[in-house]
């Protein structure tokens, strides 16, 4: 099945804010056999909403969109779906009961009048329960197709698109209990490696299995590797990807950390639990990235002790035990400071594994020798210190994400034995 996304919002077109819905929709009906063949994203102007779903109707017959169906005078989705399909708006008293329930229940008085339009609803249209938010979602059938109307906010979206409309598109597509052609997709997580060298890498591999295609999605912490067959019965998709796996994970080497949606600290925390090892770290340009990241994983604990962040000399001195004659002669941002910084944090917290980072991370600081960008990072295992130096390209926020995407990579390496 084929079908649109058309998101509206005056705020998508004027930056404000950023377009999510699209890609939760994708994620989600992929899986179903449900593709996405077009997004389109419209201002809250009736000509343009018109369009935007007339053009998408006419062209797969079926049309998800979002937002505008809020009670305020520039949400006008439903009235102008509504008129293209010619179904008048009729009040719905089931569902205005409810919602003065609602907001009865919320202890916030009673419900303003703008809200009674929310219950308002096309004639003909299936409301969809909304427990997350005033908006139901609606659906609505005619001769020109379906349109699936659904509140903008990403939460409540999800939670429609999950509950109420996969359901009914499954149930559309499905035959008894044999399950339809779906698409399917997965993505192999890479650091520490460029775009174009791995293409250049990969370029030498035997043909992937047919009807599997790869796109390479390059971000900062690395390059994601996505891998997807369309149309595909559901054991012959997960085959061909399983086959395409095996022929690139071996020229990958060392630079595939793991399936996508698992991160790169996740990863770690693993490999430092499986060697009964805890560790610390030293930051000074990430300023508590890397110790934001590990604890973002549930049972951090284990494994994670705590960090210094050590932004001026004098922290790097006092908290860590860097020689002030190590500064005065090589710099912050030098060898043998991170060197220092790493056995100092594993010192201070008992530890035998620790990372550390200095670098400079800009717009201002750099110099001829040590320009913006440069970054020195150590990882610390027992007895055993490895150093590397990088020069780190982007803004100041792409530089220390970069810097603490590294410093994980650093000692994921050498918990591996690479």
């Amino acid at each position: 099945m084929d079908l649109e996304v058309v998101t509206v919002g005056s705020e998508l077109l004027l930056g404000f804010t950023i377009d999510r819905n699209t890609a939760d929709i994708g994620r989600l009906l992929a899986p179903a056999g449900c593709n996405v063949v077009r997004s389109t994203s419209v201002p809250d102007e009736e000509e343009a909403i018109r369009n935007a779903v007339l053009d998408g109707l006419h062209r797969t017959g079926m049309v998800v969109i979002t937002g505008g169906l809020g009670p305020t005078a520039d949400d006008i989705t439903k009235k102008v779906v509504a008129g293209i399909f010619d179904a008048p708006l009729e009040l719905d008293s089931d569902y205005l009961e409810k919602l003065e329930r609602r907001f009865a229940k919320l202890g916030r008085g009673p419900m303003p009048s703008v809200n009674r339009c929310q219950a308002e609803v096309p004639s003909g249209a299936t409301t969809l329960r909304n427990p997350r938010g005033t908006a139901p979602g609606l659906w609505l059938e005619g001769k020109i197709g379906t349109a699936i109307m659904l509140p903008g906010v990403p939460v409540e979206m999800r939670g429609l698109m999950e509950g109420e409309v996969l359901p009914r598109l499954r149930e559309m597509m499905f035959t008894g209990n044999s399950p339809d052609r779906v698409t399917k997709s997965c993505t192999l997580r890479t650091t520490g490696i460029s775009e174009s060298q791995l293409a250049e890498n990969l370029s030498a591999v035997e043909p992937l299995p047919r009807s599997v295609t790869l796109s390479y999605l390059p971000g900062v912490d690395g390059v994601d590797l996505r891998l997807t067959i369309k149309s595909a019965a559901g054991d012959e998709a997960a085959e061909a990807l399983d086959r395409a796996k095996a022929i690139l994970l071996p020229t990958l080497c060392d630079r595939f950390y793991g399936i996508a949606p698992i991160a790169l600290s996740e990863v770690l925390i693993d490999k430092l639990r499986d060697a009964r090892m805890r560790m610390a770290v030293a930051e000074s340009c990430t300023g508590g990235m890397i110790g934001a990241r590990l604890t973002e994983i549930p049972g951090a604990s284990d494994v994670f002790a705590g960090g210094v962040i050590c932004y001026e000399n004098t922290s790097k001195v006092r908290d860590l035990g860097v020689p002030s004659s190590v500064l005065d002669e090589y710099g912050a941002v030098s060898e043998a400071v991170v060197l220092a910084m790493a056995k100092g944090v594993c010192r201070r917290f008992g530890v035998d594994a620790g990372v550390a980072v200095t670098g400079i991370a800009g717009p201002e600081g750099g110099t001829s020798e040590k320009p913006v960008g440069t970054v020195w990072l150590a990882a610390r295992l027992g007895s055993e210190t490895r150093v590397a130096r990088r020069w780190v390209p982007g803004k100041r926020s792409e530089v220390r994400k970069r810097s603490a995407q590294g410093a994980l990579d650093l000692i994921r390496t050498m918990l591996a034995g690479d």
